[in-house]
């Protein structure tokens, strides 16, 4: 893998590295471009299910401040049910929504449901009704139109993921990052009101 994240997953040499030891490594990359991720590595024309992509995205209601206050233009999502109402589109999990203490916690309740060990071969079997209850989700939970996607999706291996999810290349819209941090932590927090998707913020 010849690709940042690639790299620092070699670099492992195939054993369990601590969070600490991820953190430095990611932190030693710098400012990357999200361009530069969404090319690199394998890229596909379609969302790839049972694993993370990056991708970036610009909202059909991005002027609607009363439907989407803020936005994440380069998504990290593990897709998780097609929209059958929308040919090629999807709701996932956007793990930018959450700070990075958040996302490690989300990807640790997400392996529960890998294939096997977390590699390259692994896919997630994750479905809304399986963790619809996690408060973690609420925040995350979103939906992505096909024609608004705009470029190729980037795929993140499940080897890949805790990379991915430390790497700070959240692009928000109308919000600081502590912003949202702070809200998703209040929507997580809230008492549950139905089974209801949310995922009018990816929209």
């Amino acid at each position: 893998m010849a690709d940042l994240i690639g790299d620092i997953y070699e670099k492992t040499g195939g054993k369990d590295r601590s969070v600490r030891w991820f953190r430095q490594k990611v932190k030693e990359l710098g400012n990357v471009p999200s361009r530069q991720l969404v090319r690199e590595g394998y890229v596909t024309s379609r969302p790839t299910f049972g694993v993370m992509n990056f991708f970036m995205y610009d909202p059909k209601y991005k002027d609607n401040i009363n439907v989407l206050p803020y936005y994440d233009r380069f998504p990290l999502i593990l897709p998780i049910e097609p929209l059958r109402e929308q040919r090629g589109s999807f709701m996932g999990l956007n793990f930018h929504y959450l700070s990075i203490p958040m996302r490690l916690k989300l990807l640790n309740v997400i392996s529960e449901y890998s294939t096997g060990d977390m590699d390259e071969n692994t896919r997630i079997r994750l479905t809304w009704n399986r963790i619809k209850r996690n408060p973690l989700v609420r925040p995350t939970i979103k939906k992505y139109l096909r024609e608004h996607v705009r470029t190729p999706y980037r795929r993140i291996n499940a080897d890949e993921m805790m990379v991915a999810v430390l790497l700070p290349v959240q692009k928000f819209v109308r919000a600081t990052e502590t912003k949202v941090y702070a809200d998703s932590r209040r929507i997580a927090r809230a008492p549950r009101r139905g089974n209801t998707p949310g995922g009018g913020s990816g929209y």
